[in-house]
C-alpha cells in the first residue's frame, strides 16, 4: 500500500509540476514582452525543463504502477494483469485513454523543451518567446487534462488484485510499441511550427524568415507522421485478419487529414521562401494542421465513433471540442487582424511554372482531406441533427479520391521538371522525355505481367513517369555534385517522392489484383489454388504459461516447403476471440491466411481462408525509403538561399536552404524563358520592408 500511495502521490506530483512549470513559463513570458524585461524572458526557458521533468516523473510512476501491478489505480485496474507480458504492458500506458493523454502531454513537453534549448540564445527575439508562449500554453492544457478529467492515477476500486490486460488487440503484435508513440511524435510535432505562425501573427513578421527555422520541425513531424500511419497499416494488415492496410476507418482518417493538409504545406512553403508568395495559405495550413491533430485526438478519445482504434467513451471530449474551436477562433482572428501586412509581394507569371505545379497540388491535398474529413464527420452530424444512425463507407471515399491521386501523381512527374516563373514548350519537351518513356516502358511491363483496367494501368503509368521525373533529378544532382547530390531539400525531396511512388503502385497492385479464397483442407489431402498448394497437418491448441490465451491453429504446409499457423486466439481474461493471420511474404506477392471457426484440436478438418496480395512488401519499402530522403532532406545543400523577408532575420540567420538545387536553370544553365542565366534581386517594400523577389 504504501508502493501503491507512492505511485500516485509522486504521479499527480508529475502532473502539478508540469501544469504549474507551463502556465508561470507563459506568464512570464507575457510580463517580460509587456515590461520590456529581458530577465524575465531569459528565464522563461527553464520552465520548459521543469514541466518536462514533471511529465517524465508522472510517466515514469505509470510504467512503475503497470510493473508492479498496483492495482489501486484506476487505470491499472483496467488495463494491468499479471498475465501481460513484460512488453506489452510497458505499451500497456498508451492502451486506453488516460494513458494515451499522459503520452502526449511527455511528447508535447519533450516539443517544449527541445524548442527552448534551440532557441536558448534568442529569448530576448519576441517571436522566439512568443511562440515558446503558445507551447506552454498547449502542454498547460494537455497537462489539466492529465491532472484533471484524464487523471491516470487516480484510485480505484477497493480490493481489487487482477485486472484484465490491455485490449486483446493490442498485445499480439509488437508494433503496439512503436506505432502510437512515433504517430504522437507526428501529431505533436507540427505544434512548434504553429506555435511560430501565431507567434508570427503576433508580432507582425509575417515575411519569410521563420519557415527556416521551422523547417526541420515540420519536415521531421510530417516524416513520423507518415511511419506511424504505415506502421498502423502494417499493424492492420498482420493482426486484424481481414488481408488489408486501409479501410477509410474513422480514426485512420483522423491521422490522415493532418498528414493531408501537413503535406500540402511543406509543398506550398517553398514557393513562399522563394517568391514570397501564399503567406495566408500556408498560415492556413498550418492552423488546419494542428487543429486536425486536436480534432483527430478528440475523435478517437470522445467515444463519438465506433471503431477498432479508437478508445471508447471518456471525459475528455468536451475539454478538446473546446480547444478544437478555440484554435480556429483565435487563429482566424490573427489572420484577419494582420491581413493587411499578409498581402504577397510576388505573384504566379505563368500557370505551367512550379509555383503553379505546387499551388495545383496544393488545391488537389485540399479537396482531398476536405473528402475524408466531409466522409468522417458526416455520420456524427446525421446523428446529431437527425438521431439516426448512418455509414459512409469505403466505396465513397474510393470513387471520390481515386481521380485526385491519380492528378497528384501526374503532378509529382510535372513538378520537378518544371522551372520557376514560366516553362516553354521546348523546354518541357527536352525535360520529360525520358520520364515519359519510363511511363511508357511502366505500362508496357504492368500489361505484359497481367495488368487489366483503366484504373491500375493508370496509375502504373504515371507512376513510371513520376519516378522517371525523380530520378532525372537525382542523376543530375548527382553528376554535378556527387555524393550531395542526395542531400539537401529538392535532392532528398526526389528520395521522398520515389518512396510515396512506391507506395501508391503498390497500393494501387494490391487493391486491384487481390484474389481470395475460401479452402476446406483435410489431413492427408493437398488443394491446388492460385498456383500454391495447401496440406493441412494439424490443428492444436497452445496454452500460455499463464493460462491466460488459448490459440487455436491450423499447421498448414504451403507449396510442400514451410508450415504457416493461422490461428483463433481467445484471451481468457477478457474473453475475447481474435484471428491471428499467418502470412508468408514475397517481393512479389503475399500469401495471407486465415483460420475460419470451427476447427477442433487434433481433428483433421480445416477451412482456412487465403488472399494473395501483389507487391505488399514495397509498401513498407516505401516508406522506409521515404524516412530515409526526409533525413536527407534535413540537411542544407550546397547553397544557401537568403529569405524574401530580412524583418525575420533575427530568428534566422542565413535563411532557408536552397529549394532548387537540381533546377537546370537556378544551376546556372539556360533559362526556360530567353535562353539566358536569370539572376534575381529582391526589391524592398517602402512600407514594410518586406522583399518581393530573391537573389
Amino acid at each position: 500500500m504504501i508502493a501503491a500511495s507512492l505511485n500516485s502521490a509522486f504521479g499527480r506530483a508529475g502532473l502539478l509540476l508540469m501544469l504549474a512549470a507551463s502556465i508561470v513559463g507563459g506568464l512570464s513570458i507575457v510580463f517580460g514582452i509587456w515590461q520590456n524585461d529581458r530577465r524575465l524572458l531569459r528565464q522563461a526557458p527553464r520552465y520548459a525543463w521543469l514541466a518536462l521533468a514533471g511529465s517524465v516523473l508522472a510517466a515514469v510512476m505509470m510504467q512503475r504502477a503497470l510493473i508492479t501491478r498496483d492495482f489501486s489505480l484506476a487505470y491499472v485496474q483496467q488495463v494491468g494483469s499479471a498475465d501481460t507480458p513484460v512488453l506489452y504492458n510497458f505499451a500497456a500506458m498508451w492502451s486506453a485513454l488516460e494513458g494515451s493523454i499522459l503520452l502526449w502531454g511527455l511528447t508535447l513537453a519533450g516539443f517544449t523543451a527541445a524548442v527552448a534549448w534551440r532557441f536558448r540564445r534568442r529569448s530576448n527575439d519576441e517571436l522566439v518567446a512568443w511562440a515558446l508562449f503558445v507551447m506552454f500554453v498547449v502542454t498547460a492544457f494537455f497537462a489539466m487534462l492529465s491532472f484533471g478529467p484524464a487523471d491516470a492515477f487516480a484510485a480505484g476500486a477497493p480490493n481489487v488484485f487482477e485486472g484484465p490486460g490491455p485490449n486483446p488487440l493490442l498485445q499480439n503484435h509488437i508494433l503496439v510499441l512503436f506505432h502510437p508513440p512515433i504517430l504522437y511524435l507526428g501529431y505533436v510535432g507540427f505544434t512548434v511550427p504553429f506555435a511560430f505562425a501565431i507567434a508570427a501573427l503576433i508580432t507582425g513578421r509575417l515575411g519569410e524568415g521563420w519557415l527556416a527555422e521551422t523547417r526541420r520541425w515540420a519536415l521531421f513531424s510530417w516524416s513520423f507522421l507518415s511511419i506511424g500511419i504505415l506502421l498502423g497499416g502494417w499493424w492492420s494488415y498482420e493482426v486484424l485478419g481481414w488481408s488489408g492496410v486501409w479501410a477509410w476507418d474513422p480514426v485512420e482518417n483522423a491521422s490522415l487529414l493532418p498528414w493531408l493538409t501537413g503535406t500540402a504545406y511543406i509543398h506550398s512553403v517553398l514557393v513562399q521562401e522563394r517568391r514570397g508568395m501564399l503567406r495566408v495559405w500556408n498560415l492556413s495550413l498550418l492552423i488546419s494542421t494542428f487543429a486536425l491533430t486536436i480534432l483527430g485526438t478528440f475523435l478517437t478519445r470522445s467515444g463519438v465513433i465506433n471503431s477498432v482504434h479508437a478508445f471508447g467513451d471518456g471525459p475528455v471530449g468536451s475539454w478538446l471540442l473546446g480547444a478544437f474551436v478555440v484554435i480556429m477562433i483565435v487563429s482566424l482572428g490573427l489572420i484577419f487582424w494582420r491581413g493587411d501586412r499578409l498581402r504577397s509581394p510576388g505573384s504566379i507569371d505563368s500557370p505551367i511554372s512550379r509555383e503553379g505545379a505546387f499551388l495545383a497540388n496544393n488545391v488537389l491535398f485540399t479537396v482531398f482531406a476536405f473528402i475524408v474529413l466531409l466522409g468522417t464527420v458526416f455520420p456524427l452530424l446525421v446523428e446529431a441533427l437527425q438521431d439516426r444512425r448512418t455509414v459512409v463507407g469505403a466505396p465513397y471515399f474510393d470513387r471520390l479520391t481515386m481521380p485526385i491521386g491519380i492528378v497528384m501523381l501526374f503532378l509529382m512527374a510535372i513538378a520537378p521538371v518544371l522551372p520557376w516563373r514560366k516553362a516553354s514548350q521546348e523546354l518541357l519537351s527536352t525535360r520529360l522525355f525520358w520520364p515519359g518513356w519510363c511511363g511508357v516502358g511502366a505500362i508496357v511491363f504492368s500489361v505484359l505481367v497481367g495488368a487489366d483496367g483503366w484504373a491500375p494501368i493508370i496509375a502504373f503509368g504515371l507512376g513510371g513517369f513520376a519516378a522517371g521525373a525523380a530520378l532525372r533529378q537525382i542523376v543530375l544532382a548527382t553528376r554535378r555534385q556527387g555524393w550531395r547530390g542526395f542531400v539537401g531539400r529538392a535532392n532528398g525531396g526526389m528520395v521522398v517522392h520515389l518512396g510515396v511512388i512506391l507506395i501508391a503502385v503498390a497500393l494501387a497492385a494490391s487493391n486491384s489484383f487481390t484474389h481470395s479464397a475460401t479452402l476446406e483442407l483435410r489431413d492427408g489431402d493437398v488443394v491446388e489454388w492460385g498456383g500454391h498448394t495447401f496440406a493441412l497437418e494439424s490443428v492444436t491448441v497452445d496454452i500460455n504459461a499463464a493460462e491466460s490465451e488459448r490459440a487455436l491453429k491450423a499447421n498448414v504446409l504451403l507449396d510442400g516447403e514451410q508450415v504457416y499457423r493461422p490461428a483463433i486466439t481467445t484471451y481468457l481474461n477478457q474473453g475475447i476471440t481474435v484471428g491471428t493471420p499467418s502470412v508468408r511474404t514475397g517481393l512479389a506477392k503475399d500469401v495471407y491466411l486465415t483460420l475460419e471457426p470451427g476447427a477442433e484440436p487434433g481433428g483433421d478438418v480445416a477451412v482456412i481462408r487465403v488472399f494473395i496480395k501483389p507487391m505488399i512488401l514495397w509498401l513498407w519499402i516505401g516508406g522506409l525509403i521515404m524516412a530515409v530522403g526526409t533525413l536527407l532532406a534535413a540537411f542544407p545543400g550546397q547553397r544557401q538561399r537568403k529569405a524574401v523577408d530580412p524583418v525575420s532575420a533575427p530568428v534566422g540567420g542565413s535563411g532557408p536552404p536552397d529549394d532548387d538545387a537540381v533546377d537546370e536553370s537556378a544551376a546556372g544553365t539556360k533559362d526556360s524563358t530567353d535562353g539566358r542565366p536569370r539572376v534575381e534581386v529582391g526589391a524592398r517594400s517602402t512600407r514594410t520592408g518586406e522583399g518581393s523577389g530573391e537573389l
